[in-house]
């Protein structure tokens, strides 16, 4: 029993600390429109991810130092080159969030882009070639957690500080939206390779998107590519597709009108998904159709990881304008004070235009560092 209650008193500080990507705070949340036992609200706090925090694990700097880089004569294969140019960023539609603003030029050199999210089978070949060990597949270290938290904060049971991840597990009822422990679950050995835990693994899912992955994570598979992460303004570029001043990849049109554009939640989350675009979770990548520029998924599946750190005013120290904006020097998110965090982007299969709208283009989420969830994953870019 003793234990039962730790678990529950510790588990919100947990996902806290793994960096949910939720932020439903800044999620616009509207009241529910069928009848249900509990009316979702509007949250009252953005639950999201840090990043640059002290290392949550203290061997993980020097794993990612001693990463070799992966030298081929086929670096371009699988990548678009994205052309240079200049759009406006930032917030356009009534679903804007605070931080999306003040629009603002920018003006950026040409890159090349994956043309999908990274995927199961390639990041095996990363594995297989290095034998690097992932974030979640690590035991965490407590004098690096708490570093994290508040002064104060009791150590949790060391039951708890396991290689561990959180994954998605859905209520049968509706529930309150402020409620994010209503449909994550802290899932001992969940990882890339165990994406629901134990039990579970990635056969027949090569092409599928690499999830469970952390910004570290992200970073040493960019180095051994050769490549390295978008900054969040390429980002942004690239998933307008040549669109200007559009709200999503594909233009104006909502996502749950006309056909099936996106893998994302339909229907009352986060109880009940109607199937409409044929998957419950992750999509093999690829599945819609891509973008103008010919980029699959920048709405929806996975969470894509942006090299840029995550400051809540950043936008208001470049509204003149910017060229190849690198993100701010410093994190500041003033919801998780302790924590710095890096850039996500695009949205996943959970994102639903009732309460959030992750797949908009201008949409910008945080998330620590050495977080990795069940839907967050990533893309490389190369100069």
């Amino acid at each position: 029993m003793k234990k039962e209650f730790q678990v529950i008193k510790w588990l919100p500080i947990l996902i806290l600390l793994l960096g949910i990507s939720l932020v439903w705070s800044s999620c616009k949340c509207k009241a529910d429109q069928a009848t249900s036992v509990v009316t979702p609200v509007k949250a009252t706090r953005a639950l999201c991810c840090e990043s640059n925090i002290p290392k949550r694990f203290v061997s993980l700097q020097t794993t990612i130092t001693n990463v070799p880089e992966f030298k081929t004569g086929e670096s371009h294969k699988g990548m678009i080159w994205i052309k240079a140019g200049t759009f406006i960023m930032g917030a356009n539609n009534k679903q804007a969030s605070p931080d999306e603003y003040p629009t603002h030029k920018v003006t950026l050199n040409g890159f090349w882009m994956d043309v999908t999210e990274v995927t199961n089978a390639e990041f095996a070949r990363f594995v297989k070639a290095t034998g690097y060990i992932t974030t979640a597949e690590r035991k965490p270290d407590w004098n690096e957690l708490k570093k994290q938290v508040a002064p104060g904060t009791p150590k949790p049971d060391d039951s708890l500080l396991v290689a561990a991840s959180l994954v998605f597990d859905p209520p049968k009822t509706p529930v309150d939206l402020n409620d994010y422990t209503q449909w994550w679950a802290w899932k001992k050995d969940a990882d890339w390779k165990h994406p629901h835990g134990t039990g579970s693994n990635i056969k027949g899912k090569d092409n599928y998107p690499v999830v469970h992955i952390s910004w570290y994570d992200a970073v040493a598979y960019c180095k051994w590519a050769g490549k390295r992460l978008p900054t969040e303004a390429e980002w942004e570029w690239a998933a307008r597709g040549g669109l200007q001043n559009k709200i999503y990849p594909w233009g104006d049109e909502p996502v749950d009108q006309g056909k099936v554009k996106a893998n994302t939640w339909q229907g009352h989350f986060p109880d009940h998904n109607t199937l409409r675009d044929k998957f419950y979770g992750l999509a093999p990548v690829a599945s819609f159709t891509p973008n103008g520029y010919g980029l699959y998924d920048m709405a929806g599946n996975a969470w894509e990881w942006c090299a840029d750190f995550y400051n809540n005013q950043y936008y208001s120290t470049i509204a003149k304008g910017a060229l190849n904006p690198k993100g701010p020097a410093n994190s500041y998110d003033p919801e998780d004070p302790y924590a710095k965090k890096r850039v996500i982007r695009g949205g996943s299969f959970l994102c639903n235009d009732s309460y959030c709208s992750g797949y908009r283009v201008a949409r910008r989420m945080k998330s620590t560092e050495d977080s990795g969830m069940e839907h967050v994953g990533f893309r490389c870019v190369q100069d």
